[in-house]
């Protein structure tokens, strides 16, 4: 959707720092996760802090189990991801660790090398770069890949960076659409999840999902940031950003 330049409407960003008092800048963002880390000491009764106690509550895990990792992404975890359209993506850095989800038509992320290398184009998103200034400073990486439908997933850990290159670029590419970066995941471990999690949280059973109307992001933003605008022209500004941007380049 576009306007004309009398009428433009603010970019998300812009509407979001127009309404908020708070400060949140890099420095006052990095102070209050090291605030929360410091939380993590609290008193807490009943905590279980080593694993000889942890293993007085839990069995062991069955011999399959144990040893489900292999180090290559194999046949059938291949064919599980080319039907995935989204994953997490978990890091950790010098300021916190970070969860964030990643999707795109199936098969997106692109099994590369026999399953030693994993790789997806990145599109447009909102520039903060958590995911990637953490693995700039500690590469390991984590990724769980969903398919609707399956109460399994399957996951893969290893060592990410970000390149350029054109060869892997291209192989990432969405449609006719290359990417200028892409994310490749140089696999360590790669194993199935068990699906009881799903299963419990009925997740793909449309009538479990809530009746009641679920907060919209603007509803969150105002909430979380105090920001001045209504919800509604918050929302409104995100969706005209979407429609804009869903499938530009990252940069």
């Amino acid at each position: 959707m576009s306007h004309p330049p009398s009428t433009q409407r603010p970019r998300p960003a812009e509407l979001l720092s127009c309404g908020a008092p708070k400060d949140r800048s890099p420095t006052k963002v990095t102070s209050e996760r090291q605030d929360c880390g410091r939380r993590k000491g609290r008193a807490m009764n009943g905590r279980v802090s080593d694993t000889s106690a942890l293993r007085q509550i839990y069995r062991q895990p069955s011999r399959l189990v144990a040893n489900k990792n292999v180090p290559a992404i194999d046949a059938e975890s291949a064919r599980f991801l080319a039907l995935s359209p989204l994953c997490v993506l978990a890091t950790h850095g010098p300021d916190g660790t970070d969860a964030s989800p990643r999707g795109g038509p199936p098969g997106f992320a692109r099994v590369l090398d026999d399953g030693t290398r994993l790789a997806f184009g990145d599109l447009a998103g909102n520039n903060r770069l958590d995911s990637y200034t953490n693995f700039l400073d500690n590469p390991q990486v984590g990724l769980i890949f969903f398919v609707p439908g399956s109460d399994h997933t399957v996951r893969v850990n290893g060592a990410a960076s970000l390149t350029t290159d054109p060869d892997v670029c291209a192989a990432t590419a969405v449609g006719d659409r290359v990417p200028k970066t892409a994310v490749v995941v140089d696999v360590d471990e790669c194993f199935l999840h068990c699906g009881k999690a799903l299963m419990r949280a009925n997740l793909w059973d449309t009538s479990t999902w809530p009746d009641s109307e679920v907060p919209t992001a603007g509803e969150i933003l105002a909430s979380q940031h105090e920001l001045q605008a209504e919800p509604s022209a918050i929302d409104q500004d995100l969706e005209a950003g979407y429609e804009a941007t869903l499938w530009s380049d990252a940069g």
